[in-house]
């Protein structure tokens, strides 16, 4: 504990500040998109693809890195195919959780042996597993706003059918939905927003930047806007907030966002609870 706490230093700061401030935007570009497509993951109930999907995409990174290519570019191309094929594969065998494990030590152990082959720099290499953006160049930085960008602006573009099938698939297939298709449409947005978010935080916890805001915002809100807006607005202040918390110190920024948005996830789930808790007891005494 000494020795982390001794990592801290607030001397030049802002000087530092000014350095990141590309990653700071782009954070937080990447955290109004995880809040979006956070709430309908938590809807599927496809947690566990997000992960999977991230094991994949650490394999196309470090695939890339391995051959002196873009890493966002083979993280991407990694993301997007697993996606697909996720989506492909469940929607015949309705088998997402078993397809997804298959795939998981698959893109795990290929990225393993990459890195292994790897003789550069090791701080590139423990990037790819925590995250890298304080490090991203400004083409890099460009490419993961535009791609952010325009996952975001699909995603509400096909909101309402998207909702639908995502809440009640049967019902949505039989009002004239296109199910399906959606699903296919949606993996592959998966894909793409997994790819951007693993330069956030790494592959090992993509989890804290797609999943845990939005979950944090279903324990507290039920009105659609609401949990929206709520969990844009948990993952962007964890993304910025472990930005300009970890410029302090020497530790890698992943821990720090990782850890605000569980304390987040606590704090809105015993709100939660206590809101149900006030509920069953003025129901309780509006019967009696």
């Amino acid at each position: 504990m000494e020795r982390f706490a001794s990592s801290f230093s607030t001397e030049n700061y802002w000087d530092l500040f000014q350095l990141v401030q590309n990653s700071v935007l782009t954070a937080a570009v990447l955290g109004l998109m995880g809040g979006i497509i956070g709430v309908f993951i938590n809807l599927r109930r496809a947690g566990l693809v997000v992960h999977g999907i991230a094991e994949i995409s650490f394999a196309g990174a470090a695939l890339f890195l391995l051959m002196g290519l873009d890493v966002v570019l083979g993280s991407a191309l990694g993301a997007v195919a697993a996606a697909a094929l996720i989506g492909v594969l469940s929607i015949r065998d309705r088998e997402v959780s078993a397809v997804t494990a298959v795939l998981m030590p698959f893109g795990m152990g290929l990225g393993i042996l990459f890195l292994y082959l790897y003789q550069g720099r090791t701080a590139n290499q423990f990037g790819l597993l925590t995250g890298q953006i304080v490090g991203v160049d400004d083409i890099q930085t460009r490419t993961l706003i535009s791609v952010a960008v325009l996952i975001s602006v699909i995603i509400i573009v096909i909101w309402r059918p998207l909702m639908f099938s995502s809440v009640d698939p049967q019902l949505a297939a039989a009002r004239g939905v296109h199910v399906n298709l959606l699903t296919i449409v949606f993996m592959v947005l998966l894909g793409g927003a997994v790819a951007m978010s693993v330069q956030v935080v790494g592959a090992l916890l993509v989890l804290a930047l797609l999943v845990v805001p939005s979950a944090a915002a279903l324990k507290v809100a039920r009105r659609p806007l609401v949990v929206v807006l709520l969990s844009c607005g948990f993952a962007l202040f964890s993304a910025v907030a472990g930005i300009m918390i970890a410029i302090m110190g020497t530790v890698p920024i992943s821990p720090y966002i990782t850890t605000i948005s569980f304390l987040i996830y606590v704090v809105c789930l015993l709100v939660g609870r206590r809101q149900r808790a006030r509920y069953s007891a003025v129901t309780a005494e509006a019967m009696n």
